[in-house]
């Protein structure tokens, strides 16, 4: 078995436009998190979990995806932080707003469920749910479909840290890896040092989280996840590696989490950690890429698109009562 080193290298290049394009993504999906924690210590919404401090890992991640519907694209199995990611494969800020405020408008639950819960079916994105890493017993059922079919689709399976002590997470490492029967899964690893209030180093035995693949004689590795294009690199990798062998890799990126766990511990930033977007804009500037005029632009414009979204959020209806009948499986009762 021959694996990533603990923490990968760097091995290519990405082009200055495609530095900027991620940096711009970075810039959307900061700004749409923190309008949406405003939005519900506002009383525009109900519950907040999000995705800032993951940015630098989501998007390149967004912007890998085989994106498409059906097993010849990629499936994703994502979880509640995951919004960069989505936003990057084109996802559109003010549907964010819209599942925040529970409007009707809302294209992923039609005011159903809580904000950063996706469900797009033309892109292969299964719907989000709020337990705690079911998703990667899931994904390897999108991937045996995806076996199957040939091809060079994958199932990609993202979940944090602390549901690596799951079940759910044993059991995809085994279905994943049965002799003669691998599977096409990219799981993915966000280590963000805690489980809600737990730090990771009360509860779990190393910080290497993806070691746990070897055993089952997976590849896998680790990567800054503060680092965008470290992050674009490893990920690319992984991705090759699974679309041209069909078998499995496990990626952990250890990353940020800015504003806490959730709207419930209070969502305030947390100024110890370490800001990707402030790191990769100081790189991108002394790489003579982009001053920091530049990039205040980049977040006015982002600023200003916000606001109208916002506002034109506040103006869309909230679904009525008998709305809970629509895109169900089951039909309303006889009255």
């Amino acid at each position: 078995m021959v694996n990533m080193p603990r923490t990968t290298k760097k091995a290519g290049k990405l082009s200055d436009e495609l530095k900027l394009r991620i940096h711009d993504y970075m810039v959307q999906a900061r700004m749409t998190e923190e309008l949406l924690i405003r939005m519900v210590r506002g009383g525009q919404g109900y519950f907040w979990i999000g995705a800032p401090g993951e940015e630098a890992f989501g998007v390149p991640l967004g912007l890998l995806v085989d994106k498409g519907e059906g097993p010849e694209h990629d499936y994703l199995h994502l979880h509640y932080r995951s919004s960069p990611t989505v936003l990057a494969m084109g996802a559109q800020p003010i549907d964010l707003l819209r599942q925040m405020r529970s409007t009707a408008t809302d294209p992923y639950s039609r005011g159903r469920n809580f904000v950063n819960h996706f469900a797009i079916k033309e892109w292969n994105v299964v719907p989000v749910t709020p337990t705690i890493e079911t998703q990667y017993a899931v994904g390897p059922g999108t991937a045996w479909v995806q076996k199957r079919q040939g091809g060079t689709g994958l199932s990609i399976i993202t979940g944090g840290d602390a549901g690596t002590a799951e079940g759910d997470f044993a059991t995809c490492l085994n279905w994943s890896t049965r002799p003669g029967q691998e599977l096409p899964v990219l799981i993915l690893i966000a280590h963000n040092g805690y489980g809600i209030s737990t730090r990771a180093a009360q509860t779990q035995a190393t910080p290497h989280l993806h070691e746990r693949a070897g055993p089952f004689g997976m590849r896998h590795g680790e990567v800054d996840g503060n680092d965008p294009e470290a992050c674009y690199l490893a990920l690319q990798e992984a991705m090759d590696y699974i679309r041209k062998e069909r078998k499995p890799f496990c990626l952990q990126a250890n990353v940020s989490r800015l504003y806490g766990h959730s709207s419930s511990s209070g969502a305030q930033l947390i100024r110890e950690e370490r800001d990707c977007v402030v790191e990769y804009e100081a790189r991108l500037e002394a790489e003579g890429l982009l001053s920091k005029q530049e990039a205040l632009a980049v977040h006015e414009r982002w600023r200003v698109h916000l606001k109208a979204a916002h506002q034109q959020v506040l103006e869309e209806p909230m679904p009525d009562g008998a709305d809970i009948w629509q895109h169900i499986f089951a039909m309303a009762p006889e009255v």
